[in-house]
């Protein structure tokens, strides 16, 4: 069984979503709208969407685990990683092999239970690797073309939601959560 991502007609193997149990997120890009902003004073915001921020919640309550993976180090994203109790912030890596193996080898998974959320050429490498990798529709568009689904939300404004609604969809757990209204 399949899905169809109606933008892109890439087929999507249901059964790649079910051996998901690590999600990894790029954060400008993904979680933002990549924007990089910085206060009268010089401190860095960032806009964060609350959808996404659920969605990950409900992907953890139903036993999934989230990391953040960027390339840039912001406290911003370290205070949101805390806030949406995600244990794995690792900033700082232009290079995200290294520090994505750290993860494989802490959980004791393989790629193939690995979702990774990315948008940019510094993302490919994760992307050809894990087993299923994902860009926000306005991502790269050499990063859309190794993508095995596309959002149909933009980095920042829901994207993530989306991807883990797909993903809890095809695990079965999505209608659970509904009934528990996300709580």
């Amino acid at each position: 069984m399949s899905v169809a991502d109606r933008r892109t007609t890439k087929r999507v193997d249901s059964s790649r979503l079910r051996r998901v149990s690590l999600l990894v997120l790029d954060v400008d890009g993904v979680l933002t709208d990549g924007r990089v902003q910085f206060d009268s004073t010089g401190k860095e915001t960032k806009v964060f969407h609350v959808h996404d921020g659920a969605g990950i919640a409900y992907f953890r309550k139903c036993g999934g685990r989230v990391a953040l993976l960027s390339g840039r180090s912001s406290d911003v994203v370290k205070e949101r990683a805390r806030e949406l109790g995600i244990e794995d912030c690792l900033q700082g890596f232009m290079q995200k092999t290294s520090p994505y193996e750290a993860l494989l080898t802490k959980h004791g998974l393989t790629d193939e239970a690995v979702c990774y959320v990315g948008d940019d050429l510094t993302d490919l490498p994760l992307l050809r690797r894990v087993g299923f990798p994902v860009a926000p529709r306005n991502a790269r568009t050499e990063v859309r073309r190794v993508a095995a689904y596309v959002t149909r939300a933009c980095g920042g404004d829901g994207a993530v939601r989306e991807v883990v609604e797909l993903l809890l969809r095809s695990q079965g757990k999505w209608q659970t959560m509904v009934e528990r209204a996300g709580i």
